[in-house]
C-alpha cells in the first residue's frame, strides 16, 4: 500500500476550446458538457438540458473521444461536482471540450476501472475541494488533479476492489434507468390525454381523434375538451415559501440539510448539501419541514426547475418553494410542472436579467385546463405509485452511494481487506 500523487499514475488532459459560433442543433460531433456528468453517484448521462450540443467547427483528432475514455469536470457548476467521473458511452461521438479534463491512467500500475473510482474518491473530492479557486463558479486544474495524494494497492486488489464497487454502481444506474422510463412513460400519458386530448371517450377511444367535442376558451386562447374547467396552481394546491435561513448558522455538519435553489435540479433533488443546521428554528412553518415525496421548485436563477424529495431531516429555504397539491392533484401537478411549457412560461414572466427571478404569485397565477373528477382519477390509476417508485429508487440510490463513499477510503488504504481464497 503506498502513499502516491495521482500524477505519479495518472495524467489529465485538458480539451479543446470550443467557439459559440459553431453550436448546432444537429452536425456530426457533440460536445461534451458539464452536463453529462450524472451528480453525485458519479456516471455518464445524455446532457437533455440543451439543445445546441453539435459543434461543426475545426476538431482535432485528439479531442474526439473513445468509448471508454473517462472524463472528469475542470469547472464545478454545482458544489461537490469537481472530482466526479465518467465513461465515454461510444466512439467517435463526443469531442472533448476545455471544461472537462481526460483521465489517461499508466496501466502498468494502476488499473483503468480503479482509476475512475480513485478519482471520484473522497479522499481527492476533499482536496480538490480545499484547492479550487474560490469564486462563484470554482475550478481546477489538470495540475491540481496530478498534486492530489492517495493510497494505490496492488493491481491484484485494485481489481477486486473494482469488482465489488462496480456492483454497487450497476444497481445505482439500474435504479436510474428505472426512474428515467417510468417518468418517460408518464409525460407520454400526461401529453398525450391532457395536451392532445386523446383520453379516452366513454367507448375507450381516442377522445379528439374520435370526434369529442371541443370549445374555445378565451383565457387559454385555444379549445379544450367541453366540460373541462379552468384552474390555476393556487386551485388545486397550498403554496409553501422557503424559511430565511442566516448563513452565519450554516455549518458543514448537522442534523438538518438546507435546501437552497442550488438543490432544484433538473428534475431531481441534489442531495450533497454544504449547509446543515442542528436544530429547526422556533418560529418555522412546519410545512417548511420536508418529507419524502414532496415537490418543491426554485423560484431563483433556473426558475421552475422541480424535484421530488426523496430524503428525511430536510428543510426548505427562502426562494425554494413548496406544492402540496390537493387530494387527486399530486401526479397531474408534477407532470404539469415537469412539461416544457410550463418551464417556458416561468423564463418569460420571471422578473431580473442577469438573474431571474419569480414570485409565489407567478407561480400561483399559472392557469390550465382541467378534466372532470373521473378521468383525473383513471389517470391517477394509471400512474398508481409512480412517484413512491421514484422516490424509493432515489432513496436506494443514495443508502447505496454512501455505502461506496464509506468503503471507498477504506479498501483504498487496508483498513478493510479481502477474505483470501482457500
Amino acid at each position: 500500500m503506498n502513499k502516491i500523487k495521482l500524477g505519479d499514475v495518472l495524467d489529465f488532459k485538458r480539451g479543446m476550446s470550443v467557439a459559440g459560433e459553431f453550436y448546432s442543433n444537429e452536425g456530426r460531433y457533440v460536445r461534451l458538457t458539464l452536463g453529462n456528468f450524472t451528480y453525485p453517484e458519479c456516471g455518464f448521462k445524455f446532457n437533455t438540458s440543451k439543445e445546441d450540443l453539435y459543434y461543426t467547427g475545426t476538431i482535432r483528432k485528439e479531442f474526439i473521444m473513445k468509448k471508454g475514455d473517462i472524463i472528469t469536470p475542470l469547472t464545478e457548476q454545482v458544489r461537490g461536482l469537481l472530482g466526479n467521473t465518467a465513461t465515454i458511452p461510444e466512439d467517435g461521438l463526443y469531442i472533448q471540450t476545455q471544461d472537462v479534463a481526460k483521465v489517461i491512467p499508466n496501466e502498468t500500475k494502476i488499473d483503468k476501472r480503479f482509476a475512475y473510482y480513485l478519482v471520484s474518491s473522497p479522499t481527492v473530492k476533499k482536496q480538490l475541494d480545499a484547492g479550487s479557486q474560490q469564486t462563484k463558479i470554482r475550478h481546477t486544474s489538470p495540475n491540481k488533479l496530478k498534486d492530489c495524494y492517495a493510497y494505490l494497492p496492488e493491481l491484484n486488489t485494485q481489481k477486486k476492489i473494482v469488482k465489488l464497487l462496480d456492483s454497487i454502481k450497476d444497481k445505482i444506474e439500474t435504479n436510474n434507468k428505472i426512474n428515467a422510463e417510468l417518468e418517460s412513460m408518464a409525460k407520454t400519458l400526461y401529453d398525450y390525454w391532457f395536451l392532445q386530448f386523446e383520453f379516452p371517450n366513454e367507448e375507450g377511444k381516442p377522445y379528439k381523434s374520435s370526434g369529442g367535442k371541443m370549445v374555445w376558451n378565451e383565457e387559454l386562447k385555444r379549445e379544450i375538451p367541453e366540460g373541462w374547467t379552468i384552474r390555476t396552481v393556487f386551485d388545486c394546491s397550498n403554496v409553501v415559501s422557503g424559511y430565511p435561513f442566516k448563513t452565519e448558522t450554516y455549518s458543514n455538519e448537522g442534523r438538518y440539510n438546507i435546501y437552497t435553489i442550488g438543490n432544484v435540479q433538473d428534475g431531481y433533488i441534489d442531495d450533497t448539501c454544504p449547509n446543515k443546521i442542528d436544530f429547526i428554528p422556533n418560529d418555522i412553518d412546519e410545512r417548511c419541514v420536508l418529507k419524502p415525496c414532496d415537490v418543491i421548485m426554485s423560484l431563483t436563477g433556473n426558475v421552475g426547475r422541480v424535484g421530488i424529495v426523496y430524503t428525511k431531516n430536510a428543510l426548505l429555504n427562502q426562494r425554494v418553494l413548496k406544492v402540496i397539491p390537493f387530494d387527486g392533484y399530486h401526479n397531474f401537478l408534477y407532470l404539469l410542472f415537469r412539461n416544457s411549457s410550463f418551464m417556458n412560461v416561468m423564463q418569460r414572466i420571471a422578473s431580473g436579467t442577469s438573474q431571474k427571478n419569480l414570485s409565489p404569485n407567478q407561480v400561483c397565477d399559472f392557469t390550465f385546463a382541467v378534466p372532470n373528477k373521473n378521468l383525473l382519477d383513471l389517470f391517477n390509476l394509471k400512474l398508481n405509485g409512480f412517484i413512491d417508485a421514484i422516490v424509493n429508487n432515489l432513496s436506494q440510490n443514495q443508502e447505496l452511494t454512501s455505502l461506496r463513499d464509506f468503503l471507498l477510503p477504506l479498501l483504498m488504504n487496508g483498513q478493510v481487506t479481502f477474505k483470501e481464497e482457500s
